[in-house]
């Protein structure tokens, strides 16, 4: 059994050693420990892997030595602004007060600037957040004042716990649990890791995923506004496409009164896509509900718990079941992507649907030797889809369906029409490959895959749902 301890530890000599005496004596291996003192002073990351009862042990054996984080979110960075006169003693008055109210300084800055004043910038640990409010109320008597967001700032000005600032800060914007913020502050630590043995810095990659936090979270409730089309493909079928600030398009074919969604978006647009959902299909409780994804990314399968049938490649299926086993997706099997993609994943609350309820109906083809290999037929009331399956361009077990009769086609994340991105849609795609490690597993390929599509298109106007972006009209002539 294997698990992550984030200990927080004194920074002296052999506060370490004391821990690891602790799971040495209990006969538990550790198997990965990351500490970076000018990231975070304090924490300490540990894979340790036992026994359930040794691990157990471990558990109170740290928190009696007080190694265990006990209410991280009770702890925080304040960075404060204070613009003083500059005068001798000008800044006493302010340390006075940041005495009074016992804050630590953490972190301090200043510089004269040639004018009558000095401005001060200075970390506060504190450990209650509610004694704040009354320290600015106190400090605006004395000077002008202006809090930093910590988590935006274009400069990082304090590092003392970095982790659970950075975390909290994500974790409050999209309300998460607690069981969801330690699995993120340990996926965070994994990704500041990673860039760390490259030799990169961390805060670009950190400022954008801040930036993809605050978009999903910026989009939920009274903002949720997704753009919604009609689109008629015959007297008896026509398609419905929901595009999404973030994520995925949902598109609802209705052929002689029967639905197919195909792809759903994000799990975290769960509580605003329902009463849409409700509202456009009254019956949508009730009915028997089938979804039919085009490739298993975790943005295009958030919202399949809900249904009750799943229809998808055998690579997708196994994808899934994989990930409801608690093992890797495609994209995590890449150990520098994993930590983003388990990122992405807690942000969204993603939970992969269950293996029972997945239906595949076409071969497993291991020999894909062109960009595209037709894998079978897929009959949807009107409608007659030729269905192929991609070399992984974009995902292993991505498809695209193609219905001659009708000069329809459904083509993922293969072919996305870039031009017909929203706004918000376009905002969001800035930095959804930071968290999704990329737009394709394999730009080459992919750009193989999408020309194949085109070249299989018929002479006609066609209809391309994508699964970004409005509708895209597309003309072949001879």
């Amino acid at each position: 059994m294997k698990k992550t301890y984030i200990t927080t530890m004194p920074d002296h000599i052999g506060a370490f050693l004391k821990a690891s005496r602790c799971f040495s004596a209990l006969g538990i291996n550790i198997t990965r420990v990351s500490y970076n003192k000018a990231v975070d002073s304090h924490t300490l990351f540990i894979d340790a892997e036992g026994t359930e009862e040794q691990l157990r042990l471990a558990d109170a054996e740290l928190e009696k030595i007080g190694y265990l984080q006990n209410d991280p979110a009770r702890s925080s960075i304040v960075l404060i602004e204070f613009c003083l006169r500059d005068v001798p003693g000008s800044v006493s008055d302010i340390l006075t007060l940041i005495d009074a109210f016992h804050f630590n300084i953490s972190y301090i800055s200043s510089q004269e600037n040639g004018t009558d004043y000095q401005y001060f910038k200075m970390g506060l640990y504190v450990d209650e957040p509610d004694t704040v409010s009354a320290f600015l109320h106190e400090a605006e008597k004395l000077c002008r004042v202006r809090v930093i967001d910590y988590n935006t700032s274009e400069k990082v000005y304090d590092n003392s716990i970095f982790y659970n600032t950075y975390v909290m800060g994500l974790s409050r914007m999209m309300h998460l649990s607690e069981e969801y913020n330690r699995r993120l502050l340990v996926h965070v630590n994994l990704a500041m890791q990673t860039l760390d043995e490259q030799g990169l810095s961390p805060y670009r990659t950190f400022d954008s995923i801040h930036k993809f936090a605050e978009l999903l979270a910026g989009s939920k409730g009274a903002e949720f506004s997704p753009r919604i089309s009609s689109h008629e493909i015959t007297e008896h079928t026509k398609i419905t496409l929901i595009e999404p600030p973030c994520g995925s398009n949902i598109t609802i074919i209705n052929s002689n009164g029967k639905l197919l969604f195909v792809d759903t978006g994000y799990a975290c647009y769960t509580e605003e896509m329902l009463p849409l959902l409700r509202k456009m299909i009254p019956e949508f409780d009730s009915m028997h509900k089938t979804a039919l994804i085009t490739h298993a990314d975790v943005d295009h399968c958030g919202l399949l718990p809900l249904f009750d049938e799943i229809i998808t490649s055998h690579k997708s299926a196994q994808c899934l079941i994989s990930e409801y086993n608690g093992e890797n997706g495609y994209r995590e099997e890449n150990a520098l992507h994993k930590p983003y993609i388990s990122i992405c994943k807690l942000l969204t609350s993603y939970e992969p649907p269950q293996p029972s309820k997945l239906t595949v109906p076409w071969e497993n083809r291991e020999d894909l030797t062109e960009p595209l290999t037709q894998i079978g037929f897929f009959d949807f009331e009107e409608l007659h889809f030729e269905v192929y399956e991609g070399k992984g361009g974009h995902l292993p077990g991505e498809i695209v369906l193609i219905d001659y009769a009708h000069n329809l086609a459904l083509t993922g994340d293969i072919f996305i029409n870039i031009r017909g991105l929203t706004p918000e849609q376009a905002n969001y795609n800035q930095y959804a490959p930071i968290l999704m490690t990329s737009v394709d597993s394999a730009a080459k390929l992919c750009a193989e895959e999408r020309k194949a599509i085109l070249q299989r298109l018929g002479v006609g106007a066609w209809k391309i749902f994508s699964g970004h972006g409005f509708m895209k009209d597309y003309n072949v002539t001879l």
